[in-house]
């Protein structure tokens, strides 16, 4: 009989390639993963490691139950969720993955609800961009990612997006814009719109390759190919720059709300570029109600 602890453990020595570094990362001795591997392959009547001087690498039957052992854990982990629930024990844990300006903005409101609702349950909060944190719930390392998802048609990293989410249920929290970020003394910095081509000749600060990629369309567009002089991924950052005069730039409308721009401001742009705002979770953790609660509160706080 296969057990989940030993999947964990196989798990653990796939993805770290030893004995050694799955013992670390499990919180366990080299030993114990040494033991518990040789239980599973005996339980399975077949190796399921090819060990050498050299390397560690998955046999044929190893890489079959690996590919399953997520699936498996996942399945555990919500049967274990909803017993819980219907035995009455009001508990649960909770672990999100959020992009940074998700996590200043709507996933404070939504977890401060959460707890006051279900002080039994326990979350956990890491920052991680899409698409690693879409991995990282696929790979069974979260149970809700916090994911965004730009809405140009002719963006192939949208369409991607799109397609490989298809297997995930996914909640609509928002549709937010992106913003110009100016210098206050700019030319521009007092209209209430702004055109992006009139943007052409100006030095820009780009962020993550995913905005990038939207600024980079965006621009096209506009008949312009921006000239990037800074990137960062730090949005304070990106403010400090632009109010230092050295260029402007697009942000989110919901990363500026828990930022105060000094010597910047912001401004309309035209055309609108927007991403959409998105909770996700896998099918089985859907119905978990620890989960499927922190998706209403994320719902509500999107809301406000």
């Amino acid at each position: 009989m296969i057990e989940a602890r030993h999947l964990r453990v196989l798990r653990a020595v796939a993805a770290t390639g030893s004995f050694s570094a799955a013992a670390r990362e499990l919180g366990c001795t080299q030993p114990a993963v040494s033991q518990q591997m040789k239980v599973l392959e005996a339980s399975v009547g077949t190796p399921l490691l090819i060990r050498t001087s050299r390397e560690m690498r998955l046999t044929q039957a190893g890489e079959v139950l690996v590919r399953h052992a997520t699936g498996i854990l996942s399945g555990l982990t919500a049967a274990e969720e909803e017993v819980a629930a219907i035995a009455g024990l009001r508990a649960g844990r909770v672990r999100l993955v959020s992009f940074p300006s998700g996590s200043s903005t709507l996933v404070p409101a939504a977890l401060a609800a959460l707890r006051a609702a279900h002080p039994g349950t326990r979350v956990s909060l890491v920052d991680a961009e899409p698409p690693r944190s879409v991995e990282m719930l696929r790979d069974g390392d979260c149970d809700v990612a916090l994911a965004f998802r730009y809405d140009s048609v002719h963006d192939d990293s949208t369409a991607g997006a799109a397609e490989e989410w298809g297997d995930l249920v996914v909640r609509p929290l928002l549709s937010d814009r992106l913003v110009g970020l100016l210098p206050e003394g700019h030319r521009l910095a007092g209209a209430a719109t702004v055109w992006i081509a009139d943007l052409a000749d100006e030095s820009w600060i780009a962020g993550c390759p995913r905005c990038r990629h939207q600024l980079v369309d965006a621009c096209e567009k506009a008949g312009f190919t921006p000239r990037i002089d800074f990137a960062t991924d730090d949005y304070p950052a990106v403010i400090g720059l632009v109010g230092a005069g050295l260029g402007v730039a697009f942000l989110p409308e919901l990363a500026m709300e828990s930022v105060l721009p000094k010597a910047a401001r912001t401004v309309t742009v035209e055309p609108a570029v927007r991403r959409e705002i998105v909770a996700l979770t896998l099918p089985d953790l859907a119905r978990v109600p620890a989960v499927a609660a922190t998706l209403d509160q994320l719902e509500r706080a999107a809301a406000r």
